[in-house]
């Protein structure tokens, strides 16, 4: 008999989704879907007693205990609940491959699974489309004031103002992977000229959707002649505080700054100063340092600054998109075939 492979899927999927994950091989994959209680305890929920609690603890340690592949997300919360669980060893004996349900890998890279051998795959590729239409409807907004005639509308003011074109305005992705692909197609279609940093870059040259792909190293030389700076990069030690003082002050004093990447690749104080003294002109934030922003952080209140709730990927089909790149993972990992998307440590994604 074909030992079993058990898969923990550790977030709500709808059961026709699940099914979806079985279908890969019904003889060989065991699926366990962590209950509502077991998810609330993920995400920090405060029980009534330390009895309680703990009765919800150990059947989310017995759920990873026999776990071969966890699907789902990884944050902080999975830290606490396994506090003082032991070694890895102790906690999942069997893990063997994490799927996330994430681009991005930084939550994880600290844990201890990669170092002791666990494949981390993402989702890397599943937000090119929702996120390369957030970055133009934010670019759009800037471009045609929406903030200000929001908010006249609030005040039943009837304030005309001049919109500008995106015609002709030049938009520099720092971070050209899947993400600053789509938005360097979209922001050719408005007829904008595109230029991008690339770390895998060595020497620039042209690309399809880029009028000039650049070095990394020539992040100055794409800050300092574009309108709209778009961040698409993954956040590592090496693009940790990339974008402080000096990189905001190459900026144009009429250019924005888009950030859809990770909080933590600003320095959010030199951005709110340099927002205040007109070092740039706006700003539209999907991520923070701290989320959810604290209710007293100045961005709050600054009419030059667009603020949404990291939402950015966001997408009606996430859930039917992920679990496609998961199956089509398990269908390699149970052929004994390389997985895609998998995370580099070195490179922190």
């Amino acid at each position: 008999m074909t030992d079993k492979l058990h898969v923990l899927i550790s977030f709500a999927l709808e059961p026709d989704l699940v099914e979806q994950i079985r279908a890969v091989d019904p003889e060989r994959i065991e699926i366990n879907v962590l209950g509502s209680e077991q998810r609330k305890l993920l995400r920090g929920f405060s029980y009534p007693s330390e009895r309680e609690r703990a009765a919800v603890a150990e059947g989310l340690h017995g759920a990873f205990e026999k776990a071969d592949v966890v699907f789902g997300f990884w944050g902080a919360e999975l830290h606490q609940a396994f506090t003082g669980a032991g070694s890895l060893a102790d906690v999942a004996p069997n893990l063997r491959w994490i799927q996330l349900t994430s681009a991005g890998a930084d939550r994880l890279l600290n844990s201890g699974f990669i170092q002791q051998g666990v494949t981390v795959t993402t989702v890397s590729g599943l937000h090119a489309t929702p996120i390369g239409e957030f970055v133009i409807s934010s670019i759009l907004m800037i471009a045609k004031k929406a903030p200000q005639y929001m908010r006249a509308q609030a005040r039943h003011e009837w304030s005309r103002f001049m919109p500008r074109e995106l015609f002709g305005a030049t938009v520099g992705i720092v971070g050209l992977g899947n993400i600053g692909a789509e938005v360097g197609r979209l922001a050719k279609s408005f007829g904008c000229r595109v230029i991008a940093t690339k770390r895998s870059t060595t020497e620039s040259h042209r690309a399809l959707y880029a009028d000039e792909i650049r070095p990394a190293s020539e992040l100055h030389s794409v800050l300092a002649e574009s309108d709209y700076v778009v961040l698409s990069m993954p956040l590592t030690p090496d693009t940790r505080g990339l974008i402080g003082e000096a990189e905001l002050k190459a900026m144009k004093p009429t250019a924005a700054l888009i950030n859809i990447a990770r909080g933590p690749v600003v320095d959010e104080g030199a951005l709110i100063r340099a927002l205040n003294d007109g070092t740039i002109a706006a700003a539209a934030l999907d991520v923070f340092d701290q989320e959810p922003l604290p209710a007293d952080s100045p961005l709050w209140d600054m009419e030059n600054v667009i603020i949404s709730p990291h939402i950015s990927g966001g997408t009606e089909i996430y859930n039917q998109r992920a679990v496609e790149i998961f199956c089509e993972n398990l269908r390699h990992h149970l052929a004994d075939e390389p997985l895609r998307n998998i995370v580099d440590p070195g490179r922190g994604y």
